[in-house]
């Protein structure tokens, strides 16, 4: 028996387990081997969908990861999808509400059957996708989008807050919206989010809730942080998600990870 068993703990990606360099930190990376040595799980929850998730590693990650902000668990060893909570097809007419308010506007969709498409596609978004290293196809139609989604994203650029009063303004149904970076707007099923991810996930690993913990930066990261049984937020994390911190541990470059993985260990 390890002092970790049925410990669960998930990272946020960018500006929690990364450095400023993009680089996992050998002290980050002894901290994790201690942890899943003594038996704790560790994953990454990150708002990147599978397609454009190319960070796994059996070196640091011993659990399924959560994906496109919690809307989708995948087992990266097994080969396997462990959860999905998608937008459905019922919702389309959010969709259409969106792309008939603004015309021209490019949308990118990410479907639990790891397709990828882009409804006006632009520069802009060619060049996201390739940042990505994902493969897409153009969508010439709303209604040839197969569902459900896991994840949408809008292309807003300089319009995004109108695009944001124009949402909440819209019958959203099973739909949320979050702003995201460079301007997007992501939109993911009201069932969705880290937060939910994260508890799904502890289930599924026979993990108790009060050993379910998580350590994220950003505003994305909050209800994740809250769900947590406690809630870790790096020095470097944004405004409100040092708002919603259990505890404040070390920023990403001075080894925010493995501070927690410190903490955790006098914890158990």
């Amino acid at each position: 028996m390890g002092k970790f068993d049925k410990v669960l703990l998930a990272s946020d990606y960018d500006g929690t387990l990364y450095d400023s360099r993009g680089v996992i930190t050998e002290e980050v990376r002894q901290a994790i081997r201690y942890f899943t040595d003594n038996g704790g799980y560790f994953t990454v929850s990150t708002g990147r969908s599978k397609q454009g998730f190319h960070a796994y590693s059996p070196d640091y990650i011993n659990a399924p990861v959560l994906l496109a902000n919690g809307a989708m668990a995948y087992d990266f060893a097994a080969g396997k999808t462990v959860f999905t909570e998608g937008v459905s097809e019922q919702d389309r007419r959010v969709f259409e509400a969106i792309a008939a308010r603004f015309p021209g506007m490019c949308v990118e969709f990410y479907t639990d059957g790891f397709r990828s498409f882009a409804l006006c596609p632009d520069e802009r978004t060619r060049q996201h996708f390739a940042a990505q290293e994902i493969v897409w196809e153009e969508l010439k139609d709303l209604s040839t989008l197969p569902f459900p989604v896991i994840k949408i994203m809008i292309g807003a650029g300089e319009r995004t807050f109108a695009v944001q009063d124009h949402l909440r303004e819209l019958d959203m149904g099973g739909v949320r919206f979050i702003p995201s970076e460079g301007s997007f707007i992501e939109l993911h099923s009201r069932k969705a989010g880290k937060g939910n991810g994260l508890l799904r996930l502890a289930e599924a690993l026979g993990v108790p809730r009060e050993n379910a913990f998580a350590v994220g930066d950003g505003s994305n990261d909050v209800d994740m942080l809250q769900a947590a049984a406690v809630g870790f937020v790096p020095a470097n994390g944004e405004p409100l998600a040092l708002a919603a911190a259990d505890r404040v541990v070390r920023s990403n470059d001075k080894g925010a990870v493995a501070n927690v993985i410190e903490i955790l260990d006098k914890m158990f």
